[in-house]
């Protein structure tokens, strides 16, 4: 069952690519709240029926949707219960052997659910490591510390920080590898940032993994805020964050305005800060994490953009099932020629403009995406993003790179026998 509350794109990209003209409305062929437990929601905004659907846990409360081609409306009871949103968001094989493992952000419990998610895999049997960091944020620099650290050996350094006034300080994780030492691709963007930076930074200074995507963020800035009068604040940048080889994480904002800080699509590094990770590859500061090898997502054609627009997917997705109570598809269903040729036909009878030719050169895509949104209402959303995961052309990408990650396992850990346990100068 699909019920509109707000339109919420999956990420920031596709928002400033695809650039909605308006929120979707019941008319478009999206399902719209008309009542909540009888209660008309006419002329209600969002907050207010929002209101009437929350809830104690465990309690029930009946939800009335209209949906375009159904007569009368659908209502189905909705048991109440927390809403989970956990910072490692998907752990699971991408092939045999190989795991995938998604971290949004650093909370309270990262480290903890990341450990139990490997844990659930299996953690003997991954022959590599996938560790998407993409659109992460940061959040707390010591869980951060704590991710980085199951992957590192004891007492190996993760981040530093440096002021003018204050001594450098160092810090180590609590735990540490166990002896695991399998293949690790951490995949990053341009909006990973802090305590991702740090996590990345940390594992490619120690060759620990191989780094794929773009240029992170370049946010390493210790901050501490001053109290002044009126309950107001000073946030007052007192400290750097530092690689374990001593790379500024921070990118240079001086004399560029707030925008273009936060817009920044430039890959900027420090020439001058030249540091060497544990094996002796050149590696540069100033300008966020460099990946060893950069990967850009392609930009969605005029084709593309249109139908996601229009939101022709999730239309087509409601037609499909119709105003079936509980819509099913066989596992590991794909849509094949009769599912795409009627798609066809749905574009046209909604006036959607395109040529053959546009309709056959995305014909692959076409079929990603369909199975993409089906799966939200034939299973439900985690579906879904398993299988957008499974499609990702850079998440292939990072399969691929696996033996240049086990291959600098290997040199690293030839030069520190080579040097008696210590890392190359």
């Amino acid at each position: 069952m699909k019920i509109l509350l707000c339109m919420l794109v999956r990420n920031e990209r596709e928002c400033l690519q695809i650039m909605l003209p308006r929120l979707p409305r019941a008319g478009d062929g999206f399902d719209a709240i008309v009542a909540v437990d009888g209660k008309s929601t006419d002329g209600l905004d969002t907050n207010a029926i929002t209101v009437l659907l929350k809830g104690p846990r465990g309690t029930h409360v009946k939800v009335s949707v209209a949906r375009a081609g159904v007569a009368e409306p659908i209502t189905v009871d909705i048991i109440r219960d927390e809403i989970p949103r956990p910072s490692v968001s998907e752990a699971f094989w991408l092939k045999p052997g190989i795991a995938y493992v998604r971290v949004n952000q650093f909370k309270e419990n990262t480290s903890r659910e990341l450990s139990d998610n490997l844990a659930r895999l299996g953690e003997d049997k991954i022959q590599g490591l996938v560790l998407d960091l993409r659109e992460n944020p940061g959040g707390f620099l010591f869980e951060g510390i704590e991710v980085a650290g199951h992957f590192l050996k004891k007492n190996q350094v993760v981040v530093s920080d440096r002021g003018r006034v204050k001594p450098t300080t160092e810090y180590r994780p609590r735990g540490n590898n166990g002896g695991k030492e399998y293949p690790v691709v951490v995949v990053v963007n341009r909006r990973s940032a802090s305590a991702a930076e740090i996590v990345a930074g940390a594992l490619q200074d120690h060759d620990r993994a191989w780094v794929l995507g773009e240029t992170t963020f370049g946010k390493g800035l210790v901050q501490e805020v001053l109290r002044l009068s009126d309950n107001a604040g000073l946030s007052l940048t007192t400290m750097h964050y530092y690689t374990p080889s001593g790379r500024l994480i921070q990118r240079d904002y001086s004399n560029i305005s707030f925008l273009q800080y936060y817009n920044n699509k430039k890959d900027l590094k420090n020439l001058a800060d030249e540091k060497t990770t544990d094996s002796g590859r050149t590696v540069y500061g100033g300008g966020g994490i460099t990946p060893d090898e950069k990967y850009v997502a392609p930009d969605y054609n005029h084709f593309q953009i249109d139908l996601l627009r229009k939101f022709m997917f999730f239309k087509y997705s409601a037609k499909y099932f119709g105003p079936k109570p509980d819509p099913k598809l066989p596992a590991g269903w794909a849509p094949d020629d009769k599912v795409v040729d009627d798609f066809h036909q749905f574009l046209l009878d909604n006036n959607v403009n395109f040529t053959e030719a546009d309709f056959t050169q995305n014909h692959e895509w076409i079929k990603d995406q369909l199975k993409r949104e089906m799966y939200i209402t034939a299973f439900n959303v985690d579906a879904s993003d398993k299988v957008q995961i499974q499609q990702d052309p850079e998440i292939a990408k990072a399969v691929e790179a696996m033996p240049k990650a086990k291959m600098l396992l290997e040199n690293a850990h030839k030069v520190m026998v080579k040097n008696n346990g210590r890392p190359a100068k």
